[in-house]
């Protein structure tokens, strides 16, 4: 079959890597958001979805089987197929009556089925593609893996939401205006309604008050006692209410800490102790930024009249748009409530936090849907399942058939099993294995660490070295505005490679990883800085990252050629995994210890990690660039 033989990369390397990512984050983020509304405790959605990251840390290990049985197309269209029945298996799951354990078994094999699929997907990339061709797509295979991610945890989420609002009762409107110069006034727990509830009429759900004007400006205490402490009173207090009037199930669980204690207390180690002295840095407090707590209110809601049948009616409130600084507590406090024949003239308790460094007027909305929250998801999953159909009829016809992805038509176990082990072997046999292992571990060494504390950098006051934003503000310049200089970068870092060949943008690459840390250490040194400053510092570290990244995918690829270069990529990736994960462990210690300005100096003093390993690698001039005819 050569009919797809002429066909653009454009026509599969887009919906390939969107296939890619949409599994991923359906198993890590939308299941998630999915048990937290089907009333599901924190506990066990915590306990229970952190096993289901398992299949992409022990991929490497299963990969070589990808090499040895059946081709690389093969198998991506296999697993697509196995992907929509795993998505439609979710979907028929939910309305069962232990839905929870059922589809948690459906996500597990979903996630070892997408785990299998990234592993055959990149290994068909590097098969259909020439050298030229996979140096100038990379960014873009990576671009559609973000819109993937984007579309699977904002648009998938949003139509579950707006069928919730479509199918039950109105939904309850809540607004909310933050400024500082709004008077203050000490927040508690609410019994009156502002508006009369009429009982005779349609059902529907109605607020204490439906228009909130709140200060951002806290007390300092409140009867003699910090008011940190009297909010976490209110908190506990709507907390226990909540679960006494049957609007959520009482979990007894303890919350876990997320400090842990030494057996002598908070007593730092003597190599702390040192590292505090002589490298620390010495900041001394010029505000009471420690103690200015967020200032909080409490709204209550309840349901005008008895439900007319046995069968609960489920209140989920979440924020609809505006300011993330005003933000509906959910983490500790359930905002999915279950109104029955028993309860549904009680009042059930929403927590607020205004975040106290909002300095002008702000606002936001909240949304109370008490639609069909189950038909809800069957649609969500069921709507990705009919994506997987189709996009693996389509790469059925579209994918190309490259002579290098073949196999032999018979193995038998034994000479499988020889294969296996060969594949490790071979892999750790490569010229320069050591040295491509330092690669893979050291190159990213500065934004492994630096990318666990840029959002607490950008959040922390300014008194403690950081840059008092906003929570929305960080969404602002973090989430959106970081997201394009990185996705700009790396689409741009495919296309010179492509050009120029990995060996001649190496350096060029590694130095741009490098040198835009330097941003950070100017905005420590210089915090008062304007938000328009900060945002172009940040963008400028993401696109120097993006940029700098290709060339470390790119050697991965490059290092993976070979016999087995499907497998050989996969446990590369583990090794870049592991590169980013030990750094960043200890990364939040570091800048405890050293604070933020010198945190940052010792990343751009770790790039000589960056530099130095390129000096030692060696790359083929050649790969990546365009061969002639």
């Amino acid at each position: 079959m050569k009919h797809t033989k002429n066909k653009s990369p454009w026509a599969w390397i887009p919906t390939l890597y969107f296939a890619q990512g949409l599994p991923y984050v359906a198993v890590m983020t939308i299941s998630v958001i999915m048990y937290k509304r089907l009333g599901i405790s924190n506990t066990d959605i915590a306990l229970y979805t952190g096993w289901l990251y398992l299949p992409w840390v022990i991929k490497p290990f299963w990969s070589p089987f990808i090499d040895i049985i059946r081709t690389k197309r093969w198998w991506t269209i296999s697993m697509q197929w196995i992907l929509a029945l795993t998505f439609a298996g979710v979907a028929f799951t939910i309305p069962a009556p232990f839905f929870f354990q059922l589809t948690l078994a459906v996500f597990w094999l979903m996630g070892f089925t997408s785990a299998t699929h990234d592993i055959a997907a990149d290994g068909f990339y590097m098969h259909a593609l020439s050298e030229h061709e996979q140096s100038l797509y990379v960014g873009i295979r990576s671009t559609f893996y973000r819109i993937a991610t984007v579309a699977g945890q904002g648009l998938l989420v949003i139509i579950a939401g707006l069928i919730e609002t479509g199918t039950g009762l109105q939904p309850a409107q809540l607004s909310v205006t933050a400024a500082p110069d709004i008077p203050p006034v000490l927040s508690s727990i609410p019994s009156r309604f502002t508006q009369p509830v009429d009982t005779t009429g349609d059902p529907y759900f109605i607020y204490t008050t439906s228009q909130v004007k709140v200060s951002s400006i806290a007390p300092t205490e409140v009867n003699g006692i910090p008011f940190k402490t009297y909010a976490e009173a209110v908190r506990d207090s709507v907390k226990m209410l909540n679960a006494i009037n049957g609007f959520v199930k009482n979990d007894n669980s303890k919350e876990p800490s997320m400090t842990p204690i030494a057996p002598d207390g908070n007593k730092e180690s003597a190599f702390t102790v040192w590292l505090k002295k002589w490298f620390g840095e010495n900041r001394e407090s010029t505000s009471t930024d420690d103690n200015i707590a967020n200032n909080i209110f409490v709204v209550g809601v309840r349901l005008n009249k008895m439900p007319q049948t046995d069968e609960p009616i489920v209140l989920n409130v979440t924020h609809r748009n505006g300011d993330q600084s005003i933000k509906l507590e959910q983490n500790l406090l359930s905002t999915r409530f279950e109104f029955t024949r028993d309860n549904w003239d009680k009042t059930a308790y929403l927590f607020f936090e205004v975040d106290h460094k909002i300095k002008e007027q702000t606002e936001a909305t909240f949304i109370g849907a008490s639609g069909n929250i189950t038909f809800a998801w069957i649609v969500v999953f069921l709507s990705l399942s009919a994506f997987f159909f189709a996009v693996a009829v389509y790469h059925s016809w579209i994918l190309p058939h490259p002579a290098s992805d073949s196999h032999e038509s018979t193995h038998s176990a034994s000479e499988i099993m020889k294969e296996f082990v060969l594949t490790f072997v071979s892999f750790f046999k490569k010229e320069q294995i050591w040295i491509a292992i330092a690669f893979m571990l050291l190159y990213r060494l500065p934004e492994a660490q630096l990318v666990k504390l840029i959002s607490p950098f950008l959040l922390d006051p300014i008194d403690k070295g950081g840059l008092g934003l906003s929570t929305g503000e960080v969404g602002l310049v973090y989430g959106t505005v970081g997201i394009i200089g990185l996705t700009i970068g790396g689409i741009i870092g495919g296309m010179v490679a492509a050009r120029g060949g990995l060996k001649k943008w190496l350096w060029p690459m590694a130095w741009s990883m490098s040198l835009t840390c330097l941003t950070f250490i100017y905005l420590s040194y210089f915090p008062a800085s304007s938000l328009l400053v900060i945002n172009i510092c940040v963008f400028i570290e993401q696109f120097g990252y993006g940029f700098g990244f290709t060339a470390y995918m790119l050697y991965l690829i490059y290092f993976s050629e070979g016999r087995h270069k499907t497998a050989h990529y996969a446990i590369c990736t583990g090794f870049m995994a592991l590169g980013m994960m030990l750094p960043g462990m200890a990364a939040g210690w570091l800048q405890e210890t050293i604070g933020y300005r010198h945190f940052f100096i010792w990343t751009v003093i770790c790039c000589v990690a960056t530099i130095g390993v390129c000096a030692f690698v060696k790359i083929d001039p050649k790969f990546g660039l365009k061969q002639g005819k």
